[in-house]
């Protein structure tokens, strides 16, 4: 499997030739949306704004929701994943969540992923790169994965070819 990052942004995203979906993180308490899932929404016109200001989908812990791109972006598909409260993030949620994930995204056959692993709380970057090596990439069955980064982050995370 290879794993890659790209900085977080516009940039990032529309780098993101040859992925199959983006796994976002979202909060129940992110509004204005963060990181990535804001640029996101921003790609989209608004779109997951208003499916969270309607309440199809709020970010609550077990929430999924899949949204087409409509060649908007690089990819095809955007899996959104629910974290609860972002202040309450803490390493055995992550651990959980990314587990879930992997094991959501295998079932749905994707072969190439991009995401930005959930940040805040008590998450700091070395439990990021812990429960992406121990708990993400085993359980995801795919082929690549792109990590959506800063630059210290990027700089724990097991960059490689296999």
């Amino acid at each position: 499997m290879s794993v890659s990052t790209y900085e977080i942004g516009l940039e990032g995203l529309d780098a993101l030739t040859g992925v199959d979906a983006l796994c976002l993180f979202v909060a129940e308490d992110d509004r204005p949306l963060p990181g990535t899932a804001g640029y996101v929404d921003w790609r989209l016109c608004g779109s997951l704004s208003r499916v969270l200001k309607g309440g199809f989908f709020t970010g609550v812990k077990e929430d999924w929701l899949l949204l087409p791109t409509d060649g908007r972006m690089p990819m095809g598909r955007i899996f959104a994943v629910g974290l609860g409260t972002r202040k309450n993030l803490d390493t055995a949620t992550l651990r959980r969540v990314l587990a879930n994930a992997a094991q959501v995204l295998a079932k749905a056959n994707v072969e190439s992923v991009a995401l930005e692993l959930p940040f805040g709380g008590k998450v700091d970057e070395a439990a990021q790169a812990e429960a992406l090596q121990q708990h993400f990439l085993p359980g995801f069955k795919g082929k690549r994965v792109t990590v959506l980064a800063d630059k210290s982050l990027a700089k724990l995370l097991p960059v490689k070819k296999s």
